[in-house]
C-alpha cells in the first residue's frame, strides 16, 4: 500500500509537473503567437508601403515615359530646325562671301575714281587758274588798247577840227607825217598789239613802243594815271571798264 500510495503521489507530482510545463508552453506559444501578429501586421504594413511606392514608381516611371516621349519629339523637331538652320547659315555665309567680294570691287572701283576724280579736279583747278590769268591779261589788255584807241580818236577828231575842214583844202595823198597817215600807222600798230600771241600783263601793263617822235604819239602811247581807270584787280577790272566807257560816251 505504502508502495501504490508513493507512486501515485510520483504520478500526482509528475503530472503536475507536465500541466506546469503546458502551462508554461502555453504562454509562451502565446507570448509568441502575438509577437507573430505583431511581425505580420508589421509586414503587411511594410508591404502596404512598399505596393504604394511601387504604384507611385511606376506612375512616375509612365509619366517620365511620357516626358521622354514629348522631350524625343521635341529633340527631333529640334534636331530639324538646327538642320534648316545650318542650312540657312551655309546659305547666308556663301552670300556673306559674294557680298564681300563685290564690296571689295565697288571699294577698288570708288578708290580708281576717287584718284582720277582728284586728279580731273587738280587739273581742272590748275587750268581754271591759268584761264583766270589769261582772262585778267586780256581785260587788261582790252582796257588798255580800248582807252589808246578811244584817245587816239579823240585826237584825231580834235586835230580835224582844229584844221579847216577837206573841203577847202586841195586833196593831197596822206603823207606819213600828215594827221590821217599818223591815225592809219597808229592803227596798225594796235592791230598789231592786239594780234601779238598770249601778250603778258602785269600789275601794270607794258606801254606799247612807238617808233616816231612825234609829240602827238608820244602823247597817245601814254598811259593814262587817273584814278579808278587802270584794274588793280581782277575783279575790279569789268567793273572800272564800264565805268570808263559810260563817262566817255556821257562826254
Amino acid at each position: 500500500m505504502d508502495g501504490v500510495a508513493m507512486e501515485t503521489v510520483s504520478l500526482e507530482r509528475q503530472i503536475q509537473s507536465v500541466h506546469r510545463h503546458i502551462a508554461f508552453l502555453k504562454k509562451e506559444q502565446m507570448e509568441l503567437l502575438h509577437d507573430l501578429h505583431l511581425e505580420i501586421l508589421r509586414l503587411q504594413k511594410h508591404c502596404t508601403e512598399l505596393t504604394h511606392d511601387l504604384e507611385m514608381k511606376e506612375l512616375e516611371a509612365s509619366q517620365q515615359d511620357l516626358i521622354d516621349q514629348e522631350l524625343e519629339e521635341k529633340c527631333k523637331i529640334m534636331e530639324g530646325r538646327l538642320q534648316e538652320n545650318e542650312m540657312d547659315n551655309r546659305e547666308l555665309r556663301k552670300e556673306l562671301r559674294q557680298k564681300e567680294s563685290l564690296v571689295a570691287a565697288l571699294r577698288s572701283s570708288l578708290r580708281s575714281k576717287e584718284r582720277k576724280f582728284l586728279e580731273e579736279l587738280k587739273r581742272r583747278s590748275h587750268r581754271v587758274t591759268v584761264l583766270n590769268t589769261e582772262l585778267q591779261k586780256q581785260t587788261e589788255a582790252a582796257a588798255y588798247l580800248s582807252f589808246q584807241l578811244h584817245a587816239t580818236k579823240q585826237k584825231l577828231l580834235s586835230s580835224r577840227q582844229s584844221r579847216k575842214p577837206l573841203a577847202d583844202r586841195p586833196s593831197e595823198k596822206a603823207s606819213p607825217h600828215s594827221p590821217l597817215g599818223r591815225g592809219c600807222r597808229l592803227r596798225a600798230d594796235l592791230f598789231k598789239h592786239i594780234t601779238r600771241p598770249r601778250a603778258k600783263f602785269g600789275r601794270q601793263a607794258r606801254r606799247p613802243s612807238f617808233s616816231s617822235s612825234d609829240d602827238h604819239h608820244a602823247e597817245i602811247a601814254t598811259w593814262p594815271r587817273q584814278e579808278g581807270f587802270w584794274p588793280q584787280r581782277r575783279h575790279h577790272t569789268n567793273q572800272r571798264w564800264i565805268r570808263y566807257c559810260g563817262t566817255r560816251s556821257c562826254k
